[in-house]
């Protein structure tokens, strides 16, 4: 039985392909056409996901969408007749696409499928339809390593849904509570991504990352203005706040007024300001999740808890929810956003709909590391390095391994590409931009020289499993990057009186332990540990670097430079390495130094996996 899940029209389209319910490949469509957020329809990512399974368009037994565009257009009208006349324009303004195009979506995709494959296949009997939340609930607990758990999925808004609670057990899942539009919590978070002049749908991460910087000065304005939250977590918004139900913006004068002013413009210079508004939210989220959290377990008496949606990226929230020990385990989907829907409805219909026997194995998922994007052979490789004029060594991996493993004690900032691509919004190991995180200096020499981001912004440490504890206050796994937890007291290097009077950007230069460019302002960091099985050569480089410093940790942030999605080909990868500051560039076994490469060529060269 073979699935292809999809989805796409609103933000970070992506396929995924599941055969007799294993996943075999998934990707975003950004990672192929290279267009940041891509929601176009994923042709790449389709032929992608065909490819790597060896099968032609003919095999596929059912093609499903993760969300019914019908339910989504009557919110759209009922929205509008209930908000009515205010906000005719931007009703007025999104209709035509609705009626050329999203209404008849099922046409729509079988017009794009035909453009693929030909006329020849009958794809009509073979589409199908999944709800959005139901899709994020079946990524959570399918690919879990749980045979049931109760299942908590947030968003900005599904079809109607922006929060639900679900019981999944064996190959069942069960609806329990939701919560719906306009009341969400991914919506008053990006309402206040935007208010800080952050963009929406992309700079929520931002806003998470800028929150330490700044004091909860703000969450009884929040709380006793904006939203109302109940004891078992539900809550109910002050829609005369926002605008996003009727118009173009996501607050308004009112919103802007409560907190003295208009939002910052994008690029501006941060002030306290955004910093205070940042950790405010943050606070309130955070309550919000955890309330909602015991609400569950005094309901279902379940251990296990399987998050998905957008707002289950939040590791900072992550992190305190598996303080707090509401649950024994915890399992997050590592593509928790709309890109995981594809993966989810597949899912869906394997198991809900089709209704086969669900194999668990209760010390890992199904995830196989999220390493399901495209890897590249040993000769692609070198053809295109050749065609680049790139200099190069052809290594075997121990060599590498070896090799790298200085650069990084030397202090070189690298460009690692090893095997096949992750899924979901981190690199972990396969797409990434690595470095010593004992250097007091690398946090800033990568956001300014090699990533040209905003300077407060964190990265991660990845570390191996079996040291984390002597480093991190944590004590299970974090494969996927979506937990933070603080820096153990004993790797703590204390701050002054001096240092102690700092405030907001001013804290960044503060060297507060032993591996300082990853640890945050609050003294926290968003752990990746790093497991033998799931990724071997990482696993390796990471235990080599131990053995020559004595720190089983690296820096490891995605392999892109603002603006651009995480590199996916060689081609990617030549063109960031040359238009960075990165020191070393590595490509499965190919390794290559800047100071090398005088007739590097920055052509862009055609994806293996992009349409004509």
């Amino acid at each position: 039985m073979i699935i292809l899940g999809i989805s796409s029209y609103y933000h970070d389209s992506a396929a995924c392909l599941v055969k007799d319910g294993e996943i075999i490949s998934a990707i975003q469509e950004e990672r192929i056409s290279r267009k940041k957020h891509d929601s176009s329809f994923p042709k790449n990512s389709i032929l992608y996901c065909i490819k790597e399974a060896k099968i032609s368009e003919k095999e596929i037994d059912y093609v499903v969408f993760y969300d019914k565009p019908f339910l989504k257009f009557e919110r759209l009208l009922e929205t509008y007749f209930a908000f009515a006349p205010k906000g005719f324009g931007s009703f007025v303004s999104s209709m035509p696409i609705w009626l050329k195009e999203k209404l008849f979506q099922k046409n729509l995709i079988i017009k794009e499928l035909k453009k693929i494959f030909g006329k020849k296949t009958i794809w009509k009997n073979k589409l199908l339809f999944s709800e959005h939340h139901l899709s994020h609930a079946a990524s959570a607990f399918f690919a879990s390593p749980y045979k049931k758990a109760a299942i908590l999925t947030m968003d900005g808004v599904g079809e109607w849904t922006t929060t639900s609670i679900a019981i999944g057990n064996e190959n069942e899942i069960k609806i329990i509570k939701e919560i719906n539009f306009p009341h969400s919590l991914g919506l008053i978070y990006s309402a206040f991504t935007y208010y800080a002049g952050f963009k929406v749908n992309s700079g929520e991460y931002k806003l998470m990352g800028l929150a330490p910087y700044g004091k909860p000065i703000f969450v009884e304005t929040i709380k006793n203005n904006l939203i109302t939250i109940k004891e078992d977590g539900s809550f109910k918004l002050n829609m005369s706040y926002f605008d996003y139900c009727t118009g173009l913006k996501m607050t308004n004068k009112k919103f802007n007024d409560l907190f003295g002013g208009e939002p910052r413009k994008p690029e501006s210079n941060l002030t306290d300001k955004e910093m205070n508004i940042a950790s405010s939210i943050q606070v309130v989220i955070e309550e919000i999740i955890i309330k909602i959290a015991k609400y569950i377990k005094k309901e279902t008496n379940i251990d296990n808890l399987c998050l998905a949606g957008g707002v289950a990226l939040n590791c900072v929230a992550n992190g305190k929810l598996v303080k707090e020990k509401i649950f024994k385990n915890i399992w997050i989907q590592p593509a928790s956003g709309d890109a995981g829907g594809a993966l989810g409805s597949a899912l869906a219909v394997y198991y809900l709909m089709l209704g086969n026997k669900r194999i668990v194995d209760r010390n890992r998922d199904s995830m196989k590391g999220s390493f399901l994007g495209p890897s590249y052979s040993e000769n692609d490789i070198e053809k295109i390095l050749l065609k680049s004029k790139a200099q190069y060594s052809k290594l075997n991996m121990k060599e590498i391994v070896e090799k790298v493993s200085e650069d990084l004690k030397s202090g070189k900032a690298i460009g690692w590409m090893q095997g096949r691509m992750e899924f979901g919004p981190r690199a972990l190991g396969g797409r990434s931009i690595i470095a010593d995180p004992r250097s007091p200096k690398m946090q800033k020499l990568l956001n300014l020289k090699v990533k040209y981001r905003e300077s407060f912004r964190p990265f991660a440490p990845s570390i191996l499993r079996e040291d984390l504890s002597e480093w991190f206050e944590l004590e299970q796994d974090s494969p996927y990057m979506l937990l933070v937890a603080n820096v153990k007291n004993t790797k703590i290097i204390k701050m002054s009186d001096d240092d102690k009077k700092l405030f907001g950007i001013d804290k960044l230069n503060i060297v507060r332990s032993e591996i300082p460019s990853v640890t945050h302002v609050d003294y926290s960091a968003r752990i990746q540990t790093v497991h033998k099985d799931t990724n071997p050569v990482y696993y390796d480089l990471i235990n080599k670097f131990n053995k020559v410093t004595d720190c089983p940790i690296i820096i490891n942030t995605s392999f892109n430079i603002r603006g651009e999605p995480i590199v996916c080909s060689p081609e990617d990868a030549i063109k960031c390495f040359m238009g960075t500051e990165l020191d070393i560039l590595v490509i499965d076994n190919f390794y290559l130094k800047k100071i090398d490469q005088k007739e590097l060529s920055n052509k862009n060269y055609k994806n293996l996996y992009e349409l004509d």
